[in-house]
């Protein structure tokens, strides 16, 4: 709870220092504009779609892939299934999450929720076919280590954040090109509207370059997080029979790619918008973790 609030503490200072130094240098003369109307009216715009997807995620999630909770266990896989979160669970510090499995070939698995003690943790019956026990439980593991460093909580916030930035800072170069440029003294111009689309369409690219590149940061940590708990041997095994499936469509909704554990891969410049490392990568850094400990 104190990292998320000083996470906020520190953006909403970003933002305020934005606002100060726009007044300091006189951009609201030529604009007209009451920043500090228009950054909370951002704010609020920016942070309410994060947040709001945040705490309907686990429903989103359920209805999406067509999830099924384990209630009942019927049997002994599913009982397993339960068991090995529980063990995980309780080795992470945190309560046992809903588990599920949802229907899709390909092996994958997500975790999502607003609550650590509170979340979901799904696996998909092409996985649970597929995969040995260990490297179940290492996936296992990946999720649950998403769960517990709040991985879910923390890429809303920063969602949130780039909403904000994109918004606030379209609005000012629209209105700068309208009042500055064009000289339209009478309300908002044409030229307000298309210059602050144009505005959001590459501020929105810029920020969807920062948002995924956390994204791929957290895959590390989730990695390292399941080689604590399962074994580097097991993290290792599992992410080499996932990229010797990566000829299998992933079908997964977009609101979920970021939190599951096989991404699609892209090269070149569409790499930036990857939410996933590459799994060599991911490999790699397990293995030099692994030298590192002994």
């Amino acid at each position: 709870m104190m990292r998320i609030f000083l996470f906020l503490a520190t953006n909403l200072a970003v933002l305020v220092v934005a606002g100060i130094t726009l007044k300091l240098l006189g951009v609201d003369r030529f604009t007209g504009q009451n920043h500090g109307s228009l950054l909370v009216f951002c704010a609020v715009f920016g942070f309410a779609g994060s947040l709001v997807s945040l705490f309907i995620s686990k429903w989103m999630a359920k209805m999406s892939t067509r999830t099924e909770i384990i209630s009942q266990p019927r049997t002994r896989h599913e009982q397993w299934l339960l068991q090995t979160v529980e063990q995980l669970s309780r080795d992470a510090g945190i309560k046992m999450p809903e588990v599920g499995i949802f229907p899709a070939y390909e092996a994958n698995a997500f975790a999502t929720g607003w609550n650590k003690n509170d979340a979901l943790v799904a696996v998909s019956q092409g996985l649970l076919e597929r995969f040995s026990p260990d490297e179940v439980k290492a996936v296992l593991a990946h999720e649950i280590g998403h769960v517990a460093n709040g991985d879910m909580v923390t890429l809303a916030l920063i969602q949130g954040v780039v909403n904000t930035f994109v918004m606030f800072f379209a609005r000012i170069f629209g209105n700068f090109v309208d009042k500055a440029i064009l000289k339209n003294e009478d309300g908002h111009g044409i030229g307000y509207f298309v210059a602050t689309i144009f505005a959001e369409l590459v501020l929105g690219i810029l920020a969807s370059i920062v948002v995924m590149w956390f994204s791929r940061k957290r895959e590390f940590r989730a990695d390292e997080a399941g080689a604590q708990l399962a074994g580097t041997g097991a993290m290792i095994a599992a992410l080499q029979r996932l990229r010797a499936e990566q000829g299998v469509p992933v079908d997964m909704p977009d609101t979920l790619k970021a939190f599951s554990i096989n991404g699609s891969l892209r090269n070149g410049l569409a790499g930036l918008l990857m939410t996933h490392p590459p799994l060599e990568a991911r490999i790699e850094a397990l293995r030099q973790r692994g030298l590192s400990t002994t």
